[in-house]
């Protein structure tokens, strides 16, 4: 009996993290939907971001926040929706983030098409957090940070474990730099939200 030849099984993205290509939005939703296990970002220039899989203990802060958040968004869920870390968001400059943790306030969600909110959502968040890992340079972080607000974050939170500081973005406003805090405020943004920070830095 002649067997059938064996089917051709797609191939995995694979690109050093210092290779950048550039991609348009079209190709960038293609190369997403091909590469699912993979976390892809584009600039708004058009370089596509290659993230590999966070090791254990960034993935174990990454699920302490999002629980936090959990418990308030879920109390307080007419006031929005929140997301986790494989969250993809166009931003107004045309890059494509996905923030390790990010809440939209419910008037805007509620304001998109069912197709918008299936998709890559075409808004920038009002609330996003940024958690750094051991591989992640302080820089580049601080530059998605500010992308955020420039594209009307209201609030933003650049979490670094390995040196116990925050530093805290507000729209309009000089970035604050916070030393080992114990809490975070959600402020306005998130009101009545808390964030305890000792899980955290475990």
């Amino acid at each position: 009996m002649v067997q059938a030849p064996p089917q051709p099984q797609p191939l995995l993205l694979r690109l050093p993290s210092e290779l950048a290509l550039q991609v348009t939005r079209d190709q960038f939703a293609a190369l997403a939907a091909a590469n699912q296990e993979l976390k892809l970002e584009l600039t708004a220039t058009g370089d596509l971001i290659v993230n590999p899989p966070t090791g254990g203990e960034t993935g174990k802060r990454n699920a302490k926040l999002i629980t936090q958040l959990g418990v308030w968004g879920e109390a307080n869920e007419r006031l929005g929706e929140y997301f986790d870390s494989s969250t993809g968001f166009e931003l107004p400059n045309d890059a494509n983030r996905s923030p390790d943790m990010s809440w939209v306030r419910r008037d805007r969600w509620e304001a998109l098409t069912v197709e918008q909110r299936a998709g890559f959502v075409p808004l920038c968040p009002d609330f996003v957090v940024e958690l750094r890992s051991k591989t992640d340079g302080l820089q580049a972080l601080r530059a998605k940070l500010q992308e955020y607000i420039d594209n009307g974050a209201q609030l933003g939170w650049l979490i670094d474990p390995q040196n116990q500081r925050v530093e805290v973005y507000r729209l309009g406003q000089a970035i604050e730099i916070l030393e080992n805090p114990s809490t975070l405020s959600g402020e306005a943004v998130l009101p009545g939200f808390t964030l305890t920070m000792n899980r955290i830095w475990a």
